[in-house]
């Protein structure tokens, strides 16, 4: 029997075990749109960010209207030693 030195090696082989037991599932036509857009809303939320003199601070994919949209959180730096300003911009996916 096999023993284990510490609680994150018994976590660690649980895992393990459990991702050697779970079969493949493929992916469906909707992730891969899901994921193309979530690639695509964090290039565009770095170009928001650096247009505003920001910096990117979340950019996520929805759908608004039957639309793909990337919802974007920009912190932009305030004057003064004041907290930087949240700027949230919804703009289209691609």
């Amino acid at each position: 029997m096999k023993t284990f030195r510490s609680l994150s090696h018994v976590i660690a082989a649980g895992v393990v075990a459990f991702a050697l037991t779970v079969p493949h599932v493929p992916a469906q036509a909707s992730d891969a749109t899901y994921v193309v857009a979530q690639a695509d809303c964090h290039g565009i939320g770095q170009r928001y960010a650096a247009q505003m003199g920001g910096q990117l601070a979340r950019a996520t994919p929805d759908v608004r209207g039957g639309q793909q949209v990337c919802v974007i959180v920009v912190l932009v730096p305030a004057k003064d030693g004041q907290r930087p300003r949240r700027e949230e911009i919804v703009v289209p996916a691609g």
